[in-house]
């Protein structure tokens, strides 16, 4: 068969990015601008687009699971400056934002990105397969951080509140870390053969059977990638403002905000996700949205730990009952969904529900 030749960087992936950083370049020129937060919009949308090419290129050229943790550790570095940013802007009072924003993309991942990712990869292809090895290691370092990081600061009984002393402050971040790194070994070194899609019997994405990507392009689409993912986050932080006008219009609670910016840090990885489950490719979907998660937390409470310690700050991160039982559930259920390495549309169903009445406690606590 012959290999068929692509243009793996088509012009308007390159140029969406680009038009999005002068849009950006007009926001700050021109505050006052009429039509200035659609355009930001627009821009935030073509940006994910763009950002999730150029993810694929990636993939393509370096193979799993390299492809997909290239796109989460981007995603997870930038989503936690814009949340160090917030927090040095905002002082004392944006306490506890980065629980929010963690739980926000905790429950964004699991119900809301494999949810969907399983409904559309089982409505077309009725049944989809993953490796349990590498999953089952993914969901039990999972659970042991966010138990550490969200949970446990509940019991804690040195000091009163959901908050570690600096002592417990400092070892969990520690721990954080440690699992992070030794996740990130075991899916790259020593057991990647944990993460490696299976074969398919030929449904699969048909970009698979052509050419890889040059070194050049690879890295053209690398620049890129990162062009599109701080596009995405500059302008999210641009229309900010709205949105938070918007919070306060409906009355909608503060932890809403770490909704919103969790919710628009990971579109790329979602439409990443997505996309790889209608491409029969659930193992990449699962890979992208687990080891996202883990990214997630085992970067950003280390990162406002020691921003915390070093202002002087408190730095809230146990959840409320009713967020904990959320948690609590959500784990649980995706132990038993993705326990078999078979999956259909009704797992994705459920997970999506529990996604639902997650964004709808979260509105109507």
């Amino acid at each position: 068969m012959t290999i068929p030749e692509i243009n793996h960087n088509p012009a308007w992936t390159l140029a969406v990015p680009l038009a999005s950083v002068l849009i950006l370049l007009l926001s700050w020129l021109a505050p006052g601008l009429p039509g200035l937060v659609p355009l930001l919009v627009v821009g935030l949308g073509g940006s994910v687009i763009a950002s999730v090419h150029h993810a694929e290129v990636i993939a393509h050229r370096v193979g799993e699971p390299f492809g997909t943790i290239v796109l989460a550790l981007a995603v997870t570095v930038i989503e936690v400056a814009l949340i160090v940013s917030m927090m040095l802007s905002g002082g004392e009072a944006t306490s506890a934002l980065a629980r929010d924003t963690v739980f926000a993309a905790v429950m964004i991942i699991l119900n809301g990105i494999i949810g969907l990712s399983l409904l559309a990869g089982g409505r077309r292809h009725h049944e989809q397969g993953f490796g349990l090895k590498g999953v089952s290691a993914g969901l039990a370092t999972l659970t042991v951080i966010v138990m550490f990081t969200l949970v446990l600061p509940n019991y804690a009984t040195s000091v009163s509140g959901p908050a570690f002393t600096s002592s417990q402050l400092i070892f969990i971040a520690i721990a954080t870390l440690v699992l992070f790194g030794g996740f990130t070994f075991i899916q790259t070194v020593r057991h990647r053969e944990y993460f490696l899609p299976a074969d398919d019997d030929g449904g699969g994405n048909p970009d698979e059977h052509a050419e890889p990507p040059t070194n050049r392009e690879a890295l053209a689409s690398l620049g890129m990638l990162l062009v599109a993912l701080v596009a995405v986050v500059l302008s999210a932080k641009g229309i900010s403002p709205s949105i938070e006008y918007l919070l306060d219009v409906l009355g909608a609670p503060a932890a809403t905000l770490g909704i919103l910016i969790a919710g628009i840090v990971l579109l790329p990885e979602g439409v990443a996700a997505v996309r790889a489950a209608i491409h029969n490719r659930l193992q990449t979907s699962l890979n992208l949205a687990i080891g996202s998660a883990i990214a997630s937390i085992g970067l950003t409470v280390p990162t406002v730990a020691v921003l915390s310690l070093a202002m002087g700050w408190p730095l809230v991160l146990g959840l409320d009952d009713k967020s904990m039982l959320l948690l609590v559930m959500t784990l649980f259920v995706a132990s038993l969904s993705l326990r078999t390495g078979r999956t259909n549309i009704l797992l994705g169903l459920v997970h999506l529900v529990m996604f639902a009445a997650y964004l709808f406690l979260s509105f109507v606590p």
